[in-house]
């Protein structure tokens, strides 16, 4: 079943396939949208605090001037770069305190791991338009330092102040600085905020994508199933029709022999016969088949033997049997492999056939032996397979359909047995099989 619809497997791998590449891009794209949405949020909510915190700073810096004051220190050269930095960053101590406060309570209120770094990129002189620093200057940056800032926000500001002219009116003189701020931040725990808040999307994906593989697997079960049933039903309708085929060409000869005349052996073949098609019979009703198995009796090995030397009178039968009590095994089951295994000698041209039976270390021996047209090896492998037939350059010389050996060794199987051939062509076949049975 499988075989035969493997393109339909392949088709439905590829759309699963399809359907998970789908599940996993909007998956994807879910999870960005979801991290943008909260950098925004935080970038929003951080700007805005930092910016407040400028402000605020700048007011309490303009009203005192020491900035402004710090800033024309420097450029002036009154102080070196370390000092200048040094106060610089000093200065703004409350501030960065207030952020860490401000950082500490959203990461407690939100879940969030914040990494934040605040620095100034440039302080620019405006009159000359010279450089007060040559590399940004970072005044302040948290614990957990950023490595992979995902958002990044500029400010620009600006100082200025106003002094008296000694001997002069007042007048207003104004030493302008621009600065350039850079504020820098990312969220450590990105991955587990955003996957905790599509911990429900995923949940259905995966629920998704697991009913539609389980309902493909039931159905193939399902499928399956029905083709072994199917091929159950096959298998017993072709055995019973390759076994009627026996006892019908026995009970036909028996009743031409009984035309012609009386003959006492026969009415015992009649009956055997007629109990072995009522045994064919019930395996098409497997509830009226009895629980326990007709344990095949020494006297029945004769019997066997004696109905297919009446059957096939043209062919030399040889038989010897060395087994001498009953065994546990199926006598229609045995009765089966002998009578395949003659006939199929008969079929290829055999003039005699000797079966010996023997009962060794509790296994069953039974070897047919015939002078028939024999096989090649390569045919060896092949003869047991079902509807397998030798040809003789692509053509089937001989009547049937190929079943006769396949169910000899599915038999032997089914009892654990093992069946060994050995042939040369022209020279005939010997079938070997050792079945090991329990008193």
């Amino acid at each position: 079943m499988i075989s035969k619809n493997r393109n339909l497997m392949y088709l439905f791998a590829t759309l699963f396939l399809l359907l998970l590449g789908i599940q996993v891009y909007f998956m994807y794209k879910t999870y960005q949208v979801k991290e943008r949405e909260i950098y925004r949020s935080v970038d929003q909510s951080i700007v805005g605090y930092t910016d407040q915190l400028e402000n605020v700073h700048e007011v309490q810096e303009t009203k005192s001037d020491s900035l402004q004051k710090l800033l024309i220190r420097y450029y002036n050269k009154e102080i070196n770069k370390k000092k200048f930095l040094q106060y610089f960053i000093e200065g703004r101590k409350a501030a960065s305190k207030r952020l860490s406060h401000y950082l500490n309570d959203r990461m407690k209120k939100d879940g969030y791991k914040i990494s934040v770094r605040v620095q100034y990129t440039s302080i620019i002189h405006l009159p000359d338009s010279t450089k007060v620093i040559d590399k940004p200057i970072i005044i302040y940056e948290t614990t957990d330092r950023v490595t992979n800032p995902k958002i990044t926000s500029t400010g620009t500001w600006r100082t200025s102040s106003t002094k008296e002219l000694k001997g002069k009116e007042l007048a207003n003189e104004r030493d302008t600085f621009y600065v350039n701020s850079q504020t820098d931040f990312e969220v450590k725990n990105i991955k587990s905020i955003v996957f905790k808040e599509l911990t429900l999307l995923i949940i259905c994906c995966i629920l998704l994508l697991t009913s539609v593989l389980l309902l493909y697997i039931f159905t193939i079960k399902n499928l399956i199933r029905q083709q072994e049933q199917v091929e159950i039903l096959h298998t017993v309708v072709d055995n019973i029709s390759h076994e009627f085929k026996t006892p019908i060409a026995t009970l036909k000869i028996a009743s031409k022999t009984l035309k012609k005349g009386w003959n006492p052996d026969t009415l015992p073949l009649i009956d055997r016969q007629i109990t072995r098609l009522e045994s064919l019979m019930l395996q098409l009703h497997k509830d009226e088949v009895p629980e326990e198995i007709i344990a095949i009796q020494p006297e029945d090995w004769d019997f066997l033997i004696q109905d297919l030397a009446f059957t096939y009178p043209q062919t030399d039968f040889t038989f010897e049997n060395k087994v001498s009590k009953p065994l546990p095994f199926d006598k229609n089951l045995l009765e089966t492999v002998i009578r395949n295994l003659c006939e199929n000698s008969i079929k290829y041209g055999a003039s005699t056939v000797k079966i010996n039976t023997n009962s060794i270390a509790q296994n069953l021996k039974i070897e047919v032996t015939d002078d028939g047209q024999g096989m090649e090896s390569k045919e060896l492998k092949n003869i047991f397979e079902k509807f397998y037939r030798i040809q003789n350059n692509n053509i089937h010389n001989n009547k049937g359909l190929g079943l006769g050996l396949y169910f000899v060794k599915k038999i032997v199987a089914c009892y654990h047995g093992k069946i060994d051939v050995s042939s040369q062509l022209h020279m005939g076949t010997t079938f070997k099989i050792t079945i090991p049975y329990e008193n």
